[in-house]
């Protein structure tokens, strides 16, 4: 196993190639039909679940709260929250762009 310190050693060409398909993707539809053949059901109902943990932490919602309406645990809405304000900014523009959160806002 390599160890890297690299925090995008992930980036490459494969991951750009999935990025470009995914953003070719024109509507909800074709989307749903791509995750899921690229995606198992437990891998999409994953993702689901942390982006409405993602949207509950944006609204302020209670980490107990959160943990018992979507079933996530609260070490997983603890990183969650840190991807939230302390990542790269990939949930905060998409919150912005669904206009859940002001632009401004951390």
């Amino acid at each position: 196993m390599t160890t890297t310190t690299d925090p995008d050693d992930w980036r490459n060409e494969a991951t750009a190639e999935l990025f470009d398909v995914i953003l070719s993707l024109e509507d909800r539809e074709q989307a749903a039909a791509f995750f899921r053949d690229l995606c198992t059901r437990r891998e999409l109902e994953e993702m689901s679940r942390r982006w409405r943990v993602a949207r509950m932490l944006a609204k302020g919602i209670p980490y107990r709260q959160i943990a018992t309406e979507t079933g996530v645990s609260t070490a997983t809405i603890t990183r969650i929250n840190q991807w939230l304000k302390h990542g790269r900014g990939g949930y905060h523009e998409a919150l912005v762009r669904l206009e859940l959160v002001p632009e401004e806002s951390e």
